[in-house]
């Protein structure tokens, strides 16, 4: 007699069989297209919780908790710590992200990689594009709940910070990660992309100038969109139209 536990545990091993047959670029190209369609997900879901108004309560709850109660225009914490947020909200800035961008795709054009130059430029300002259109067809105020810590400017939904940041610094980290052949090399490539990504996000919520629903939703397209240019990197690499770079390697 087959009970639902030896089920289940058949079909992860039909799952763990079809992955070994799996080529390593194979199981890559998988692991992408998950990640795309969950951070996908994320996102269409949030923004139909936003349209509808569920997420009201957790907005206001989550920002009123990270501000003195008796007086909501002081953030928790010191004030050089209020400082250090809004020198980190700087990190998503258009003009620290165009510094940044146009200093690595100088870089790929003095280096001879102008495909890739190229190729990161598309990525971060259709990204960009993107972020000022849905900002315009959500329309979503800014929070009023609170005192902004930082000057806006545009709608809120999604968070442009959260967003262009997780598209330019998970894109460059990406990029820079593929011209090593180290694995720690990588992981450290990527974890400085990610913290810097994280970083602006929480520093948008702290200063109260975003609904946490606003960056969650930045992140989340952010993460699929840099995804998304990356396996096209990848793809184009493939048949040649982008320069790979020298992969270094430690003797």
């Amino acid at each position: 007699m087959t009970t639902p536990g030896d089920s289940r545990f058949s079909g992860w091993r039909r799952l763990l069989r079809i992955w070994s047959k799996l080529a390593r670029v194979e199981r890559w190209l998988f692991v992408f297209i998950i990640a795309i369609a969950g951070s996908l997900a994320a996102f269409f879901s949030l923004a139909d919780e936003v349209v509808e108004g569920d997420t009201r309560a957790f907005d206001e709850r989550l920002l009123l908790a990270l501000r003195n109660p008796s007086d909501l225009s002081d953030p928790l914490g010191p004030r050089w710590f209020e400082e250090l947020m809004r020198d980190y909200t700087a990190l998503g800035g258009s003009g620290v992200l165009m510094l940044v961008t146009a200093a690595v795709v100088g870089f790929l054009v003095i280096t001879h990689k102008r495909s890739a130059a190229w190729a990161v430029t598309v990525a971060v300002v259709s990204g960009t594009l993107l972020s000022q259109v849905l900002k315009w067809g959500f329309d979503r105020p800014r929070p009023a709940l609170v005192p902004h810590g930082a000057e806006v400017y545009m709608q809120s939904f999604p968070s442009g910070h959260a967003m262009l940041s997780a598209v330019v610094y998970l894109t460059l980290g990406a990029l820079l990660a593929q011209m090593y052949a180290q694995a720690r090399v990588k992981a450290y490539l990527l974890t400085v992309a990610v913290l810097l990504t994280l970083l602006v996000g929480v520093s948008r919520v702290y200063l109260g100038v975003h609904w946490p629903t606003d960056v969650l939703a930045g992140w989340s397209l952010g993460a699929a969109w840099a995804l998304a240019c990356q396996l096209v990197f990848i793809w184009l690499q493939r048949h040649g139209d982008v320069e790979t770079g020298n992969r270094n390697r430690s003797h």
